[in-house]
């Protein structure tokens, strides 16, 4: 028997594009996430616009084999895992100060948010350009910048849902951002405006971007 692999606290988070085959067993793949969640693993399904991916399974748990587990599935009903991410949830050192029950919320997400169907999903990393490192700022000066970009997310309350998951050491970039919007400009119009914020303009980069609508898994499969 595998010994299970977690986190010290918090969820660890896996994100995977995939695929269609001409094996792909609608039935199978349905399986699979009704299993993983059986397994205390959350899944949020997303059909995905254009031409990066078909599908996304965004899923959550406290022990990394369950979601390998899914992940499994998914391959065995057919389905071709194009990009995937891994990280997990976080409490930001620049958040330590928050309520427990705020930072339960970051840690321990409930997902996807009621009233929240328009998904997206970008990667990414903080520059260590000579001219621009983040890492050579000291923290007070980070902080405030971060306090900064927060303020900025804060405007788009009610509409947005974002759930910041970390990447160091796990994955090609230090963060992953998902977002969560009541409609699909939400998501346009969020990202717009906090790349004016210094944390975003001169420190940021970013990967690729996947946008989507997510649902109940029965419904986008036996639909896309």
């Amino acid at each position: 028997m595998l010994e299970p692999v977690t986190t010290s606290e918090g969820l660890a988070v896996v994100h995977l594009f995939c695929v269609r085959t001409l094996e792909t067993d609608n039935d199978a793949v349905i399986s699979a996430v009704t299993e993983a969640r059986a397994a205390d693993v959350q899944v949020v399904t997303a059909a995905i616009l254009g031409h990066k991916a078909e599908l996304c399974f965004m899923a959550l748990a406290a022990d990394g084999w369950a979601l390998r587990d899914l992940q499994t599935g998914l391959v065995n009903a057919g389905l071709v895992v194009i990009d995937s991410f891994v990280s997990i949830t976080e409490l930001s050192e620049y958040a330590q100060g928050l309520p427990e029950e705020m930072k339960n919320m970051r840690l321990y997400p409930e997902l996807p948010p009621e009233g929240k169907s328009a998904f997206c999903f970008y990667p990414m990393t903080k520059r260590r350009d000579a001219d621009s490192n983040w890492y050579t700022l000291d923290f007070e000066s980070r902080k405030e910048l971060m306090y900064e970009h927060g303020t900025s997310g804060r405007q788009f309350a009610g509409r947005i849902t974002q759930l910041i998951t970390a990447s160091t050491g796990l994955d090609d970039w230090e963060w992953g951002v998902t977002l969560f919007g009541v409609k699909i400009d939400d998501l346009k119009d969020t990202v717009y405006t906090m790349r004016y914020d210094t944390a975003s303009a001169i420190y940021a980069e970013f990967g690729a971007f996947y946008t989507g609508m997510t649902g109940p898994v029965e419904d986008i499969v036996n639909r896309t």
